[in-house]
Order: C-alpha cells, then structure tokens, then sequence
C-alpha cells in the first residue's frame, strides 16, 4: 500500500503553469528521488506534497489523510528540509534539536538522533559556528526529530564538497534502513544512483519518465560510448576515425584533440577492428574506456538538456 499518493497536481503562477497534471506514489520505505533541470516544478511540487503550497488541482494522500481534512495529524507524520533552513543561530545543536522535540507528542530521543547525523561530539556547538556539511545535518536532523514516517529532502547536497555529501548520504540510508520514506530532490546524478529506490524525471512541470534507475537504463539504445586516447595525437585519432566511420555497427564519432569517441551498438567488434588496423597503420593507443549507461544519459535522452548543477 502506497503511503504517498499523488494525484493530478497542478500549480501556475500567474501565466506560468510550473505544475501540470502530475501523479505518483511513494511506498512506505522507499527512497524516491525528483530529478529535473531548473525551473521544471521539482520544488513546487515538493511545497505542494509538504502543504506549504495550494495546488490549483489535484488531490494528495499521505498515509490515508488529506490536507483539507486532517492538517494537524499530517503535520506529525512528515518531517521537512528545505532548501534554506531556518535554526537559532545562537543556541546549541543539543539546544535546537531540544526545542524542536518540544514541538511534537512523540519525538524521537535527541541523543539518538545526534548519532544519526553523527553530530554527537558536536552537540555543544553554537549554530552560527558549523559548517555548511554539519548545518545541512542538522537540518536533516530537525526533520527527523519529530519521528515521522516521511521525510521531505530538497536538494540537501548542493553546495557541499564530496565528503560532507556523502555523510548526508549515510543518513538517509540509515533513514531507509529503521523502515522509513524519504522523498528527495537533487541535483546529483550519481546521488540520486546510490540512493533511489526510484526516480522521477520531471521537465516543464510533468513528469516525462518514472521507474527504478535500473529500469530507466533499459530504456535507452544499445549504443556503447568508447574512447581512446592516441600517443602521437589528433593526427593519429583522425586517421581511425576516417576509418571506423565507415563500418555499420558505428553510429556516431566524435574528435576532442587526440581522443576518440565512437557511439557504437557492438563496442567489442568494434574495438577488434579498430586495433587491427591501428596496429597495421602503427597507430598507437594510450587510453582505451567503455563508459557505461548512467542515470545522467537517461536525464538527457528524457530531457534533451544537458545537466546543471
């Protein structure tokens, strides 16, 4: 049974209609990520779900309660991270997380919470000292304090350097691993990869694809990019790519200086030939890679828009 379900949501502000028609549910448990370009209706639609936003359409049911109906019980089964959190810059982490425990009737235990975010040896720390990494953890650690069923990330990685990143991403793991659902919006291809348990590609205000990252992949052609790299130079790259251009497994080539690349439906074949005649002409290779399908090539073909951070 799905415990987020959203139906027929739409949203214009004025002349601009930045939500249209969308409709999805979320599991209990799940990880579900929204992906989309700029200005596609990804933080629009997450206000809309949270409640802080009237759609103009559509219904939204969080685990069998409406926000028309049943505001104040919704209210204790979701937790929110926006994109800009607002903390008493002056108190402490402990100090923060206590006061926003006594906001709700069943919250969980601070200490507990301190491990999660593994702020614990931090917890005497003014707000106004952290770091970006050990803000946006906080942050997190606010939306969870209330220990709802749901929690709400918007875009909680932007701005962070890898391994502040990846610590925002070890807690909503163990978010997923004590049963609960996170609703997630980023920026991050190889983020939305590690942690969804599926994905929602949304452009222009309507979703345009929807489904395991797995699943998205599939979607796409059999064309494989493979690059090599050539000791003497451009020279040595445009002379193969003369040659591999003409057989029927290459569907595209491209020439960046002395690389390659080749979009082809048969890399191994192509490949096998491409060094039988490198060795023939005494060409000599550097570098040779077969890039794997990504979320981000699914990103693109759905969109057509390359990706922005």
């Amino acid at each position: 049974m799905a415990l987020l379900e959203v139906t027929g949501l739409s949203k214009s502000f004025g002349a601009v209609q930045a939500v249209k028609n969308i409709s999805f549910s979320v599991k209990a448990g799940e990880v579900f990520t929204i992906i989309g370009p700029n200005g596609a209706g990804k933080t629009t639609t997450l206000e809309m779900i949270e409640g802080l936003l009237p759609p103009d359409n559509g219904a939204i049911d969080i685990d069998g309660l409406t926000w028309e109906k049943h505001r104040e019980q919704i209210k204790i089964k979701i937790g929110i991270q926006p994109q800009s959190s607002a903390m008493y810059e002056l108190l402490t982490i402990e100090e923060n997380l206590d006061l926003f425990a006594s906001f709700y009737p069943n919250p969980k235990e601070v200490a507990e919470v301190l491990e999660m975010i593994n702020l614990t040896e931090h917890r005497n720390k003014r707000v106004k000292s952290l770091s970006g990494g050990q803000r946006q953890r906080l942050a997190i650690g606010l939306a969870i304090i209330s220990n709802p069923q749901i929690i709400f990330l918007d875009e909680p990685t932007t701005g962070l350097d890898p391994q502040a990143r990846r610590n925002i991403w070890d807690i909503i793991l163990k978010w997923k691993e004590s049963g609960k659902t996170t609703i997630l919006t980023t920026h991050y291809m190889e983020e939305a990869e590690v942690l969804s348990d599926r994905v929602c590609i949304v452009d222009q205000g309507l979703i345009v694809a929807i489904d395991t990252t797995a699943n998205l992949i599939e979607q796409l052609s059999n064309e494989r990019e493979v690059r090599l790299s050539f000791v003497d130079g451009e020279a040595s790259a445009r002379t193969a790519k003369q040659y591999i251009s003409q057989e029927p497994t290459v569907v595209n080539t491209k020439l960046e200086g002395s690389t390659l690349h080749i979009w082809t439906i048969q890399p191994e074949e192509t490949l096998y030939k491409l060094f039988g005649f490198t060795q023939d002409n005494g060409l000599r290779v550097e570098q040779v890679a077969i890039r794997e399908k990504s979320l981000e090539d699914v990103f693109i073909h759905f969109t057509g828009k390359e990706w922005r951070d």
